[in-house]
């Protein structure tokens, strides 16, 4: 996966929490989140096993993201995941 779509993907779809009491994104959600900005942006989600080695390259590790959802991705993921609600 190159650096400049994970780069990208960061940017659009994740801000970083100023509060670290503030809740955060696991590994499950942050990768769905992942998969929700690939199908929005028509490419190919990497594989899970790729995407956290790229993102561990990053300083960003499961289970401590520090990362929040946001934008169009992220209302993907919420629909997705909770069907129910639309």
């Amino acid at each position: 996966m190159a650096d400049t779509q994970l780069d990208q993907f960061l940017e659009e779809a994740t801000i970083t929490a100023e509060d670290p009491s503030d809740p955060t994104l696991g590994r499950d959600s942050l990768y769905g989140l992942y998969t929700s900005w690939c199908l929005l942006h028509q490419s190919a989600p990497q594989p899970e096993s790729a995407f956290w080695a790229v993102m561990k390259t990053k300083g960003i590790h499961p289970g401590r993201t520090r990362l929040r959802m946001r934008g169009p991705a992220a209302a993907d993921y919420i629909l997705a995941s909770y069907p129910n609600l639309v």
